[in-house]
């Protein structure tokens, strides 16, 4: 997936940085936050491919800064 631009919706934290919430152009999501690094934890999700990451989201970010449409 090619992402050209991404538009700032909102952050948790308290100076700004992460963890964040951007919308692309396309209106997908993208997500900032702390990396999930754990072997084990990893282990548990499902058809990961090898470009796929996984980051922490707390549910109030997504609760105030995720677009309802």
């Amino acid at each position: 997936m090619e992402i050209k631009k991404l538009t700032f919706l909102g952050s948790t934290s308290e100076d700004g940085d992460c963890p964040s919430v951007y919308e692309t152009e396309t209106g997908d999501l993208v997500i900032q936050g702390d990396l999930v690094t754990d072997p084990d934890v990893i282990g548990q999700a499902r058809h990961v491919k090898p470009q796929e990451g996984f980051v922490v989201v707390p549910r109030e970010l997504l609760v105030r800064f995720a677009p309802r449409s």
